[in-house]
């Protein structure tokens, strides 16, 4: 319980809670619950196509669930536009907005008194799904990220050096967290047919920028006996999916995207980690990963090696056979595994607390409600 005083804080920008989708969803319900142990009231927005309207309360974070057009493109705007106006209405504290595509909301929430604090996750403008017209938008939000909102925050130094550089703008660089605890079931591998240490592991939204189209290539070239399983999915993205999940390689698994103690049990028992990751800042899987003590292998970028440090090895997505290389080099190489699962948890514990990240934006939203 926090000794500060109680504050209204909305999270809105992500589809929602409980996180069934990627790291925006994980980090609303991870900081949402613990903001919520230190005395504060929380309402998180959420779509009607990802949390149902019956669902009002999680841990007691309060649930405010809102319809939108579904629809690549007008999915995140036009639930955010009914969000911002809901939010007015309630007079919050504060809000955190995610998502830089979002920023042309602020001056809502600005309007209505509401201090604001905006997160921007990497460089999406760099991300393959959106093509020109997306592309054109998030440049344009980048921008006005550094001129709305009342403050700026990143999740990744490489990042708040990004917007430093390109436009002399400062912002509030938190992390995201690693503190879930391993669990002992083993139900998921089994009706997988999977036994512990027997596969490596790929957690990741299905987009080309992801690459799992090159790792799925990368494991087919390798003589691993271990075999590969391969969590994720993707609106709007049927082809590209289809394009590596049909690989005619039984030792590749798609189970899909699972959440809750499915995933933990994956992440638990696997042999090592596969990071392919190469636009974004700090990647909640990566550091979730590296929580559970597994061995990273780890796309070769800026912000990836700033998170793991010398606890991965390295690849190049853009260069599978790299990666080949490590499938095969470590399938039989448990020592190596075991020297850098060590390190890997070593660096999360002391790097990556979810405790810490909750007091940062505490701080940060005390700030914020001080300033109105």
């Amino acid at each position: 319980m926090s000794t500060q005083k109680p504050l209204r804080i909305a999270l809105m920008g992500s589809r929602g809670i409980p996180a069934r989708y990627g790291g925006y969803e994980t980090f609303m319900e991870q900081l949402s619950k613990r903001l919520v142990k230190r005395g504060h009231s929380i309402t998180v927005y959420c779509r009607s196509h990802y949390t149902q309207r019956s669902e009002r309360y999680i841990d007691g974070v309060r649930l405010v669930v809102l319809p939108t057009v579904r629809t690549k493109y007008l999915d995140t705007p036009v639930h955010t536009l009914l969000s911002t106006i809901d939010a007015v209405c309630r007079r919050f504290d504060a809000v955190l907005l995610v998502n830089a595509a979002n920023t042309v909301f602020v001056p809502i929430l600005r309007a209505g008194l509401i201090p604001t604090a905006l997160h921007v996750d990497g460089l999406e403008q760099e991300r393959a799904k959106w093509g020109r017209l997306g592309q054109i938008v998030y440049r344009v939000s980048e921008r006005l990220a550094t001129l709305v909102p009342h403050r700026l925050v990143t999740d990744a130094r490489a990042i708040e050096r990004h917007f430093l550089e390109q436009h002399s703008a400062v912002s509030t660089m938190i992390p995201y967290g690693s503190d879930l605890e391993p669990i002992s079931t083993t139900e998921t591998l089994e009706s997988l047919g999977l036994e512990p240490d027997s596969y490596f592991l790929y957690v990741s939204r299905f987009e080309p920028e992801n690459n799992p189209h090159r790792v799925a290539e990368a494991f087919r070239a390798s003589h691993a006996k271990r075999r590969l399983v391969m969590l994720g999915s993707a609106p709007y993205a049927d082809d590209f999916i289809r394009s590596f999940t049909e690989t005619g390689d039984s030792r590749i698994l798609f189970p899909g995207a699972l959440y809750g103690d499915a995933y933990r049990e994956l992440q638990t028992h696997a042999y090592a980690y596969v990071q392919a990751t190469e636009v974004g800042g700090t990647h909640p899987a990566l550091l979730e990963a590296m929580g559970f003590g597994n061995c990273i292998l780890l796309n070769d970028v800026p912000e990836n090696r700033e998170v793991a440090a010398d606890a991965a090895l390295l690849f190049r997505a853009r260069e599978p056979e790299t990666l080949t290389q490590l499938f095969d080099a470590l399938d039989d190489d448990q020592e190596t595994v075991a020297r850098y699962r060590r390190a890997a948890k070593a660096r999360a514990q002391d790097e990556y607390s979810w405790d810490a990240v909750t007091q940062a934006y505490e701080q940060l939203f005390l700030e914020l409600s001080g300033a109105r």
